[in-house]
């Protein structure tokens, strides 16, 4: 059986975080995340990508074609790029799952997995919509501790677009405990990812 070619697409955020988009799914049930070495064991895919000599990777994030990889180092994201794109090429050669699937979390806690897939929906469904009527768009970035990081379009730093996304979020998703915006809009620069001087 001949190999289809797999074709990858990086879309850099910002110097610290870049989505691949894969031309086939790696992972079809739901979303993976992986913040260290260790959670990424039995995980080829995420192994291998924390395994990239000085990728200075910090955490992958897996949901079906979409691989997103967050790094910690000043390195171009071309120079890495091709390291994750030749782990990728080679999970899903493999033949093995490239993603385990992940063991249930224990009862009470939150997942932060399954509320990145909800809030992710909730954006898609109903918050850009909303927000594409203003001509801005709202990207969903991360969800830690159940606290959803989000980027605004430029000019939407409105204080009640915010508070009508923190309401929808209040009322569809309950268990988010907060939204940290990321994009620094007095500034122009990103306030949590210092970009490097060249």
């Amino acid at each position: 059986m001949s190999q289809v070619e797999i074709r990858i697409t990086a879309e850099p955020v910002d110097n610290h975080r870049c989505k691949f988009v894969v031309s086939q799914p790696l992972h079809a049930a739901g979303v993976r995340r992986f913040a260290s070495a260790d959670e990424a064991k039995g995980s080829p895919l995420a192994e291998a990508i924390f395994a990239i000599p000085a990728g200075g990777v910090t955490e992958v994030i897996v949901s079906g074609n979409i691989v997103t990889v967050v790094k910690d180092n000043p390195a171009p994201w071309p120079a890495v790029g091709k390291a994750v794109g030749a782990a990728i090429r080679a999970a899903a050669a493999s033949g093995a799952p490239p993603v385990a699937t992940k063991a249930a979390p224990a009862a009470g806690a939150v997942d932060d997995d399954v509320l990145y897939e909800r809030v992710a929906r909730l954006f898609e469904d109903q918050v850009n919509p909303m927000v594409a009527r203003h001509g801005g768009r709202v990207e969903l970035i991360d969800v830690q501790d159940a606290v959803v990081m989000l980027r605004m379009g430029c000019g939407m730093a409105d204080v009640t677009l915010r508070q009508g996304i923190e309401g929808m979020l209040a009322q569809h998703i309950p268990e988010v405990r907060g939204i940290v915006d990321i994009t620094d809009h007095t500034t122009g620069a990103n306030p949590y990812f210092q970009a490097s001087k060249k």
